[in-house]
């Protein structure tokens, strides 16, 4: 398999896969959360225990599940509880180490936005809405976003703030806020003092100037900048052959 034998979905999902390495718990979500999780469970990190929204903790579903509320989600499960004991007890116990979250616009600063685009009263497109990003985002020791690098969702100022990322005061919100920015095509970070996004590594066949197109405000950039690792055939047959066969996220 030669090193361009890989769709940028699969770049991504296997990069966020890796950077679960070391954690203990991780807060999964459906679609490319969720199969970079069960990828790096059933790769490198087998000790990795996988809570679902739903009440699902410790984790292994038989196959890619289709909603938050799928029964795959409890076969094999360590516990299953209600949505109030997972958030109260879990989540907002400090037990979550780090939750992988997605959204439809971000901001520099890790904001993301699953509310409306446009203005609140009369939006453009109403989105999906918060769910339990918002609690997520404030509690989990570290947060990772898995998105797709565009335009559009790359914005100077997130349309409506649904989950808050390194905001000015987080004085009172007890989580480490968001760490890196998983995506298609570049891999971003927050170690600076100003907590600003900063690119760290980019996709083969990817630019400084090819990034910076689709990303609003001028980039900050590591200056240790180095290319995406590509994803190993084993990764790769674990993505294709048990976690999305039918390339629905891939």
């Amino acid at each position: 398999m030669n090193s361009f034998d890989y769709s940028p979905s699969e770049l991504m999902i296997v990069n966020a896969a890796r950077a679960l390495k070391g954690s203990r718990v991780v807060f999964v979500g459906v679609g490319l959360p969720n199969i970079a999780c069960n990828l790096a469970q059933r790769s490198h990190a087998p000790e990795l225990e996988l809570v679902y929204e739903s009440g699902v903790y410790g984790a292994h579903p038989a196959r890619l599940p289709l909603s938050i509320g799928d029964p795959t989600l409890v076969s094999d499960a360590t516990s299953v509880v209600s949505m109030a004991d997972l958030f109260m007890y879990y989540l907002q116990g400090g037990l979550v180490d780090v939750a992988l979250l997605g959204g439809a616009q971000i901001d520099k600063y890790g904001n993301l936005n699953t509310t409306v685009i446009g203005d609140y009263a009369a939006p453009k497109t109403r989105l999906p809405g918060s769910g339990g990003a918002c609690e997520i985002a404030i509690n989990a020791h570290k947060i990772f976003m898995i998105m797709r690098l565009k335009g559009r969702a790359f914005v100077e100022k997130v349309d409506f703030i649904t989950s808050p990322g390194h905001t000015r005061d987080r004085t009172g919100i007890p989580g480490g806020g968001p760490r890196l920015v998983i995506t298609d095509r570049a891999l971003f970070d927050f170690a600076n003092a100003d907590h600003e996004m900063t690119l760290i590594e980019i996709a083969p066949g990817e630019t400084v100037e090819s990034i910076q197109a689709d990303v609003a405000w001028p980039l900050r950039m590591s200056p240790n900048l180095r290319e995406m690792t590509p994803p190993t055939a084993e990764e790769l047959h674990i993505v294709r052959e048990e976690l999305d066969p039918t390339g629905l996220y891939r």
